[in-house]
């Protein structure tokens, strides 16, 4: 494998990379994103399809021969990562093709889940319990690198399925799998009586919960219990109990 060095820090190659960590369009023209850290490094190595890897001076890596390979001086590395404490280790992965919805039971649907640290928290959990997830409309990019950080590989692993509501709902109930939802409302029942195996579950934004939209046209409304005092769970938390509630056989 042939070994590039770069020392200036407005290099294009580093001048690309700024660009695609700062913007969701830069990412979707190019097929291209990017990702941090050598644990990370290690998961795309296996699961992604890595095109350029970046390392700092003294940092290794076991890398296929097809990849390009380029090394920096540590300060030219803290100039483009965007970690505070760069673990010498910034690469490019190239943005899987789109898979198609395909409805089932036991499955989690996202709307308008903006944090990327919620969304890649989320995929991770999702991707340990192996429940298929699908990003409906308003998500955050599942390939900023925020993202990728929180979701350890998984994203790797198992790229998510982005889907419109419309399109979802249609095909859900061509196969008579019901829809609940999340919801803080009277009408809500514990999650606990419900079969969330048999179901398709939405969870909502961070900030306005599931669209009116979804909550019309769901079958069931489910509620978290917790204590009075407590006005929500963070849509990462609420997500992980949903997850644990679908699998807990």
């Amino acid at each position: 494998m042939t070994e590039e060095r770069i020392t200036a820090r407005k290099n294009p190659l580093l001048q690309r990379v700024r660009k695609l960590l700062s913007s969701r369009k830069e990412r979707q023209e190019a097929g291209l994103y990017v990702a941090d850290g050598t644990k990370l490094l290690e998961e795309a190595v296996k699961y992604a399809e890595l095109d350029t890897v970046i390392l700092s001076d003294g940092v290794e890596a076991d890398l296929p021969q097809n990849v390009r390979l380029v090394r920096v001086p540590e300060d030219v590395m803290q100039s483009v990562s965007p970690m505070q404490t760069p673990q010498g280790a910034l690469f490019l992965c190239r943005i899987p093709q789109q898979k198609v919805f395909v409805p089932q039971k036991r499955m989690l649907l996202l709307d308008g889940i903006q944090d990327p640290g919620n969304l890649g928290t989320i995929l991770r959990t999702a991707d340990a319990l192996q429940v298929p997830v699908v990003l409906l409309e308003g998500c955050a990019d599942p390939y900023n690198h925020k993202t990728v950080r929180a979701s350890m590989g998984a994203v790797f692993r198992t790229p998510p399925v982005r889907a419109e509501w419309e399109q979802v709902k249609a095909a859900l109930q061509r196969e008579k799998i019901p829809v609940g939802v999340t919801a803080l409302s009277d009408t809500a029942r514990d999650i606990r009586m419900w079969e969330l195996r048999d179901m398709a579950v939405v969870i909502g934004s961070e900030g306005q919960g599931v669209r009116p939209q979804i909550l019309e046209q769901a079958d069931a409304r489910l509620i978290i219990p917790m204590d009075s005092r407590c006005e929500s769970f963070n849509a990462a938390v609420a997500a992980t109990i949903v997850l644990w509630q679908m699998t807990n056989l």
